[in-house]
């Protein structure tokens, strides 16, 4: 094989790498050995969060096995003390910061070699790292997150010349674009994070079901309640129920709902009741169809929704929340959150060893404070609320 049709292999694979890197866990974890090797570099640093006080940052990084050491295609160790020692302290003195953007920039070219090896940050972190030479690229994306990668090299090895500099420049726009992926794709996480949560203290269980039928993903209440096998339960990857005629009602549910989805038709929903055979009280099911983009990617894609509410199970409140919230005082609250369980006032104020008289003055102020004058009209208000969110 040419020489050149192998260089051209190696610079496909560190791209198809860079772009890989976003869906990596830890990210770039296959990119920054590999960039490392091509740069014959000592260690490598992409910088996604810089250190500052109180915050160690987030940096990945690379650095080459040393001689008897095993060769590695992994990151670095983060407690090892070079990574640890910069995010603790000496993130502070780096000079070799806030490049121009989009600049390739050496340390040799930023700083003149006299000035450094009389540096602070020289004497007591580069040359105990055994850090010497040093190119780095900063490149942002459109929201702002600003990403920087650092290559070094030892004393002992040779300086970054103009073809290292071309090859990173080279780089940088690719970096750029998976930098923006990255972010797009942490945005997705955090908010899918964030509202699976919600539905998790809203005591609701959510089964995610591909075009097929299979099940994608099951919320911990989901997962117990088909563990539990009580009416409703999963056979290979598909949910499957006690009453023969509520499994073919099912099928046939499925069917219209995804001819809706199919097409992008209004949100509508169905329901099912769920019969348990153990006389617990019955399971409620909403499914409903996945809204999905002009772009669908059609099989093994979420498509179908099953929420499933069981009435035994009780959402989450936090009495501090519920304090906030209302103005309560916290015995106040104690009583109130009782009450939202579907307690009477006289269950109440056994469990919590109070008098009825105590219970029934804290309920007035719970009222005054509230604005509601029913039992049944306060529980409404405290479901109700973002309390449960808390």
């Amino acid at each position: 094989m040419p020489a050149t049709t192998s260089i051209s292999n190696d610079y496909d694979a560190l791209i198809a790498a860079l772009y890989q890197g976003p869906l990596e866990s830890p990210p770039w974890q296959s990119f920054l050995p590999m960039f490392g090797q091509r740069l014959q570099a000592m260690a490598v640093s992409l910088v996604l969060r810089p250190p500052a006080d109180g915050d160690s940052g987030l940096i990945l990084n690379y650095h080459r096995p040393q001689a008897g050491e095993t060769a590695t295609a992994k990151l670095a160790d983060p407690a090892s003390w070079p990574i640890s020692a910069y995010r603790e302290h000496f993130f502070a003195l780096d000079p070799f910061v806030n490049l121009p953007m989009g600049e390739v920039v050496t340390l040799a070219e930023l700083i003149p070699e006299q000035k450094l090896l009389s540096s602070e940050y020289y004497q007591h972190y580069l040359q105990p790292a055994e850090v010497f030479h040093i190119i780095g690229i900063d490149t942002s994306e459109p929201d702002g997150l600003v990403a920087r990668i650092r290559v070094s090299r030892s004393q002992h090895e040779a300086a970054f010349n103009q073809a290292d500099k071309d090859f990173l420049s080279r780089i940088g726009p690719h970096l750029q674009q998976a930098i923006q992926i990255h972010v797009r794709l942490s945005r997705i996480e955090s908010e899918r994070n964030l509202y699976a949560s919600a539905v998790d203290r809203l005591a609701v269980g959510t089964i995610i079901l591909d075009e097929q039928g299979k099940i994608l993903e099951a919320n911990k209440l989901a997962s117990q309640l088909l563990t539990q096998q009580d009416g409703i339960a999963q056979h290979q990857q598909r949910l499957l129920f006690d009453n023969r005629e509520l499994n073919s009602e099912f099928k046939n549910l499925l069917g219209q709902l995804l001819k809706r989805g199919s097409a992008q038709k209004p949100g509508m929903a169905e329901a099912l009741r769920v019969t348990r055979p153990s006389g617990r009280a019955d399971l409620g099911l909403v499914i409903r169809p996945v809204p999905i983009s002009e772009w669908h990617e059609g099989q093994s894609s979420p498509t179908i929704v099953v929420f499933i509410s069981d009435p035994e199970q009780q959402s989450e409140t936090s009495q501090q929340i519920i304090t906030r919230l209302f103005g309560f005082t916290p015995a106040e609250a104690t009583l109130a959150m009782h009450l939202a369980k579907g307690l009477s006032l006289a269950e109440v104020s056994a469990q919590l060893s109070i008098s009825q008289h105590t219970a029934r003055a804290q309920l007035k102020a719970i009222f005054a404070k509230t604005g509601v004058s029913r039992q049944a009209e306060l529980v409404r208000l405290l479901v109700k609320s973002v309390a449960n969110l808390g």
